[in-house]
């Protein structure tokens, strides 16, 4: 990697890393709550929902929260499995604006919420917070387990149920590795670093269709690279030459690249 390219990534990284980014962003979702155990819930459930069109998906997510309003909060809402009220495991549709729906969001069913809700809801009661169980989870690992993408399997495995989350060790698992980048990144504008247990130079990159063709663009992917695992690492490992400790910080700055070249 040349050293302009370097430093061009570092400008753009510093230009949009900023509040500003979470306006159109699912990341704006991660200020709804205050308290730690409302906040990893429902960053992972905004997580979980942020594929597809922004303007499809955020309002689903906005839909849920409210909804966990009326009940108190994102913990209370799961603990008290008030989310049956209207994700009942066994109805196949949802009343919105007088419309019959027999999908929440794309391919998603209501069942399909349910089950990520209940295995949530078991989290919390047994564990209190997302990250205190994940944190113990991570610290079961040998130490020669625990490197890079070790925590986004374990939450891969801790929803054997449920089809939202992603599954499989050879997927790039971007929606997982973008709530990670939320939970651990610290003293950023955008991304909270609750998680401090967890090395943010262990991150990887969330890997996504514009995030790939601009790895490509620069040189730092093979123009055959697929939307897996080992591109993910691949790509990882480039950025850490620019990002050394925190490779995650590119993903504003390949963001911002596209921006400002379209």
């Amino acid at each position: 990697m040349t050293d302009d390219l370097k430093q061009t990534l570092r400008q753009l990284a510093q230009k949009y890393e900023r509040a500003s980014f979470m306006d159109a962003d699912p990341s704006q979702f991660t200020r709804w709550y205050k308290e730690p155990a409302d906040v990893e819930a429902a960053c992972f459930i905004a997580a979980m929902l942020s594929f597809g069109s922004r303007t499809q998906f955020i309002p689903k997510i906005r839909q849920i929260f409210e909804l966990a309003d009326k009940s108190g909060g994102m913990k209370k809402w799961l603990i008290s499995r008030d989310f049956e009220k209207k994700f009942d495991e066994n109805s196949p549709k949802f009343e919105q604006k007088g419309e019959n729906l027999p999908k929440f969001y794309r391919f998603y069913s209501f069942s399909d919420m349910n089950s990520l809700f209940c295995e949530l809801s078991e989290i919390l009661k047994e564990n209190g917070t997302l990250g205190e169980f994940f944190r113990k989870e991570y610290e079961k690992l040998p130490s020669q387990s625990q490197v890079p993408g070790a925590l986004a399997a374990l939450i891969s495995q801790a929803f054997p149920t449920s089809k939202i989350v992603p599954k499989g060790k050879n997927s790039a698992n971007k929606r997982i590795h973008m709530f990670l980048r939320w939970m651990v990144r610290q003293g950023s504008p955008v991304d909270l670093g609750l998680w401090y247990w967890y090395p943010a130079g262990d991150l990887l990159i969330p890997l996504d269709v514009h995030v790939m063709q601009e790895g490509i663009r620069l040189g730092l992917l093979l123009p055959a690279a697929k939307a897996d695992r080992k591109t993910a690492l691949a790509l990882t490992t480039a950025l850490q030459e620019v990002f050394p400790s925190d490779p995650a910080r590119a993903d504003f700055a390949l963001f911002g690249l596209g921006v400002d070249d379209n």
